[in-house]
């Protein structure tokens, strides 16, 4: 390459070769083979994101839940007492049992429902995933 007089580079002619279908084929298979290695590296970066995600609303779940154990526990005592008023502390204690056994019920039916529901989404390797099929389709026509 030799430089001009101000240290630029000239400009190379273009070469009027074509290339053979081997080496079109070759570079698509690269193409796409990179292109697979970074949705699968996008699919991990967002699959990391949401456990992350998860875990920080797990650990905010796990504080209320036991300050939520403590405040049912004071109400169920109180609860006791009060029907203690009217009855055997025996039965009223045997009463709030029985409430608490329906209410672990109901929430255990709900919880597993909302569970089996539950699918992690994601959209953006959904969208490209959806935008490289649609590329090789194109790439076949």
């Amino acid at each position: 390459m030799s430089t001009a007089a101000g240290g630029f580079e000239e400009p190379q002619e273009h070469s009027t070769q074509t290339r053979s279908i081997g080496e079109i084929v070759g570079d698509i298979s690269t193409d796409l083979s990179t292109l697979m290695r970074q949705e699968l590296d996008l699919a991990k970066a967002e699959a990391k994101q949401e456990v992350t995600r998860l875990g920080k609303g797990a650990g905010m779940f796990g504080g209320a839940a036991l300050a939520g154990f403590f405040t049912l526990f004071f109400l169920s005592l109180a609860l006791t007492y009060l029907l203690d008023n009217w009855m055997p502390v025996e039965l009223a204690a045997l009463i709030v049992a029985l409430l608490w056994g329906i209410g672990a019920a109901v929430l255990a039916l709900t919880g597993r429902k909302n569970v089996k529901a539950a699918t992690p989404p994601m959209e953006t390797t959904q969208q490209t995933l959806k935008e490289d099929a649609q590329w090789a389709k194109t790439l076949k026509s």
